[in-house]
């Protein structure tokens, strides 16, 4: 059974900086592509940032370029997002999703496991 949890959302002023986790079990999480993504109320899902298996390359959506980083530690079959210089239009559920394999994708549709979200929101 595959599970991914997350944790480290909360309120924070804007500018301010979260670090959010993602434990997963239930797959080798090695050969996973690991990713963010966002919902903001009344607003789809969007793609926020990912990094293939081996960490060798991430990419992410304009809106937090220079801002958030993604990493991931596979000894703890863990990812993480360092959000920095957060805005009030950053507030969302954020929800880490994984895929087998390391090619780019940025549809949620084509991830195939999620964790239940965490809240994080931005107050101006």
């Amino acid at each position: 059974q595959v599970q991914l949890v997350e944790s480290g959302g909360g309120l924070v002023q804007a500018g301010g900086s979260l670090r959010l986790s993602c434990v997963t079990s239930g797959r080798t999480f090695n050969t996973y592509t690991m990713a963010w993504f966002r919902q903001a109320p009344d607003k789809e899902r969007e793609f926020v940032i990912a990094v293939t298996s081996s960490g060798s390359d991430t990419w992410y959506t304009n809106s937090v370029k220079g801002r958030f980083t993604i990493s991931r530690d596979n000894a703890k079959s863990t990812v993480y997002l360092q959000m920095n210089s957060l805005r009030p239009e950053d507030t969302a559920v954020y929800y880490c999703a994984m895929r087998y394999g390391s090619a780019r994708h940025y549809a949620a549709a084509i991830y195939n496991y999620w964790g239940q979200g965490t809240q994080v929101t931005v107050s101006s």
